[in-house]
């Protein structure tokens, strides 16, 4: 079955489709807001570093994720979803204050709260939409998903850029906040239905699943998706692996303004280049993400994915211009297969009721490692020569999805034997 029908069939469900257009719209302008808060503070401080911290500020709340997600397991996730993109939307107006240095505080905190915000509303949509979706279209759904913000990412940014250009940032920030109303429109008439799903269990002998959980402490209640995710022999070396790859693509993404300049001999310009041809990679395994995992057991679309990411990476290494492009598509194809497993997996194996928090905590410990390897590499950037970070990654990379991949032919052989 082909990307093609795999779009029909998840825009012919009511649920999956207006879920997907509430993503689209959404994160349009949160792809504007991204790139355009960095050029803000510059212009307005003449500091790299404050416009390096934007991003930063919209990343720091997914270390609360755990904390976070649980407010999508304690509400209506369709009255979260709308309820939060209006809230969203409104902590974005006051941006129109921000004029000077002096105002630019105003900025870094409507940048955090957006970035909680997020977080929550991922968490809330993505149990909404393994409660609501058939579990045949949930592959479908979040390799559509990337493909969706893969896309914005590669258009919002410079409609956002020549908004600012033309009228300034409160422009660009009433934008965002105006997609964030027009979410809340999409996600208010989602045609949720049915009755809670019935979990479903590991399918292959390993630590047993974590119980439903009674209430308990506060403390209890957010570990409560790092438990799910330990105890599951299906999450735990998906979102692990995920965790690993997301550092080695926060070690390459580190390096890239060093590569394009130390390797290639391009401007810093070219980078933008890499970037666009890494995104339609990513755009492109998005449409492929459901019929690939209706064929292949998920550690394995993982693992795949993983070493296409690794070798890319590794093939940094070298300067020709062919290389570098094939590289970036590599990169981008193969990075996102680890996060669409494993989130699609956290959607059919968690019972409903930590569906929330486990959602949130798996993106924690997936994204988080990216935000310190970023900083990493920049550190080691200076001091080691960038053939030798991008050599190690696709080395690291390449050992992680063959680790995974023995996992996956250990469980299947574990599967298939005879029980004495």
């Amino acid at each position: 079955m082909g990307g093609g029908s795999a779009v029909v069939r998840v825009l012919r469900d009511r649920t999956a489709g207006r879920c997907l257009a509430g993503v689209v719209v959404s994160g349009f302008g949160t792809s504007a807001l991204w790139l355009t808060a960095g050029i803000w503070a510059k212009s307005l401080t003449g500091s790299n570093s404050l416009a390096a911290l934007t991003v930063f500020a919209m990343w720091a709340p997914v270390l609360a994720g755990p904390a976070l997600g649980a407010l999508a397991d304690r509400m209506d996730r369709k009255v979260l979803l709308v309820r939060g993109n209006l809230v969203t939307a409104c902590l974005l107006v006051p941006l129109v204050l921000v004029d000077s240095g002096r105002t630019v505080w105003l900025l870094f905190a409507v940048l955090v709260l957006h970035g909680a915000s997020g977080v929550v509303l991922d968490a809330a949509e993505s149990a909404l939409v393994a409660g609501t979706v058939p579990a045949s279209l949930l592959a479908d759904f979040n390799g559509l998903r990337i493909t969706a913000n893969e896309g914005m990412k590669l258009v919002a940014p410079l409609a956002g850029a020549g908004l600012y250009v033309r009228f300034g940032g409160p422009a660009v920030a009433l934008l965002a906040a105006a997609t964030c109303a027009l979410a809340a429109l999409v996600f208010a008439r989602l045609p949720v239905r049915g009755t809670p799903r019935t979990p479903a269990r590991d399918a292959a002998p390993g630590p047993a699943p974590a119980p439903e959980l009674p209430a308990g402490s506060w403390r209890d209640e957010l570990a409560a998706g790092l438990r799910r995710i330990r105890a599951s022999a299906v999450l735990r070396p998906l979102v692990t692996a995920g965790a690993a790859t997301m550092f080695l693509a926060g070690v390459n993404g580190a390096v890239t303004f060093a590569y394009v300049d130390e390797v290639l001999g391009r401007a810093p310009a070219y980078a933008g280049v890499l970037y666009a041809v890494q995104g339609a990679g990513s755009v492109a395994v998005g449409l492929l993400a459901g019929p690939l995992l209706r064929r292949l057991p998920e550690r394995l679309f993982a693992a795949g994915g993983i070493a296409v990411f690794a070798l890319g990476v590794g093939a940094r290494t070298v300067s020709p211009d062919a290389v570098a492009l094939g590289a970036s598509a590599a990169i981008g194809f193969g990075l996102p297969c680890v996060l669409i497993a494993a989130m699609t997996a956290v959607q059919r194996e968690t019972p409903d009721a930590v569906l929330g928090r486990t959602a949130a905590t798996a993106g924690s410990l997936m994204t988080a490692p990216n935000a310190v390897a970023l900083a990493l590499g920049a550190g080691l950037v200076a001091v080691v020569d960038v053939r030798v970070l991008t050599a190690s990654a696709g080395v690291a990379g390449v050992l992680a999805a063959m680790v995974l991949t023995a996992g996956a032919r250990r469980r299947r052989d574990a599967t298939a034997s005879p029980r004495a």
